[in-house]
């Protein structure tokens, strides 16, 4: 637990030293986010603000993974190939974006890309204590789809909820820290990569609350969705991703619950703006509560994941 700290603190104080001059680069770079037309006006004035900054806890969760595999810490490579992986193809869409407007990676092309990708981590996290999934049968024909379907969407998921400052950020951190210390099982490799992401997501955090002054993009998004279902794979735990990520989940449902509805009824809403938060901006929330609150809910379904463990482990 003291190194688990110690390399939370340091990740955190890195970050926090490069963060600054990240943000000068981006700017400089005209690496602006386009905002969507639809979205509310209060977002409209955030484009602009320089995007793609989960770049930088990206390569530090990879770095933290490789020094604690040369120091003999076994299990970091399903997180650090999940972290390339979802940061490769953040980084292509981020950057189309820049360049062709509000399109990135065609969704057509989108999906297969990340499937494709999910392939490897999944084989790694599989390999490196996967083979056994608590509460699943232990049938490799079974678990390879599954594992490459969830990899790919919990990455969806995380970049779906990234629509406002903090929110996926610090969903994120409970999310990363709950799966390695308060799950059982997590090898010293997979908690080195957690805690050096989880402490360079606080410092991204400083300058991504509201206002914000950076956005992780697809690149931090899609990296963190990777490595969070690879750790939860490997941990043999992925039945209990839903519930550690619940309110990754819930905005996930929300969208598809409003896109099925729409076409359904000819144009008819059951919410305001999916996904959800959008929702509850249109009531009046301010993105500060909205935060806080969707912080403290995916608090709690990650304690209610840690008990389940306990009880099913």
């Amino acid at each position: 637990m003291i190194l688990d700290a110690a390399t939370f603190v340091v990740a955190f104080a890195i970050a926090l030293v490069l963060y600054p001059p990240c943000i000068r680069a981006l700017r400089r770079l005209k690496a602006g986010q386009v905002i969507q037309s639809e979205l509310p006006e209060s977002h409209q004035k955030k484009a602009g603000t320089p995007t793609g900054g989960g770049i930088i806890f990206a390569v530090l969760g990879i770095v933290g993974g490789l020094l604690a595999t040369l120091a003999g810490h076994a299990g970091a490579w399903p997180a650090v190939a999940g972290l390339v992986a979802g940061g490769v193809v953040g980084f292509v869409d981020d950057g189309r974006k820049l360049r062709v407007g509000s399109l990135g990676i065609p969704a057509r092309l989108k999906l297969p890309i990340q499937l494709l990708l999910a392939l490897p981590v999944a084989a790694l996290a599989l390999s490196q204590g996967g083979a056994h999934q608590y509460l699943l049968p232990s049938v490799p024909w079974l678990l390879f789809p599954l594992a490459v379907i969830a990899i790919a969407a919990t990455a969806n998921a995380v970049n779906i909820t990234d629509g406002m400052d903090g929110l996926a950020g610090g969903l994120s951190v409970i999310a990363i820290s709950a799966m390695t210390l308060l799950l059982p099982g997590a090898p010293a490799g997979e908690r080195a990569v957690a805690m050096t992401l989880a402490g360079a997501l606080v410092a991204f955090l400083i300058h991504n609350r509201y206002p914000a002054r950076v956005f992780m993009g697809d690149t931090g998004a899609l990296a963190i969705g990777y490595a969070l279902a690879a750790m939860a794979i490997q941990q043999g735990l992925l039945i209990l991703l839903p519930l550690l990520a619940l309110v990754f989940v819930l905005e996930t449902l929300s969208v598809i619950i409003q896109v099925a509805y729409f076409k359904a009824s000819r144009g008819r809403r059951v919410f305001k703006m999916a996904p959800i938060h959008y929702t509850f901006h249109h009531e009046g929330w301010s993105e500060n509560r909205i935060a806080l609150s969707f912080w403290g809910a995916g608090l709690v379904s990650a304690l209610a994941a840690a008990g389940v463990a306990r009880l099913i482990t």
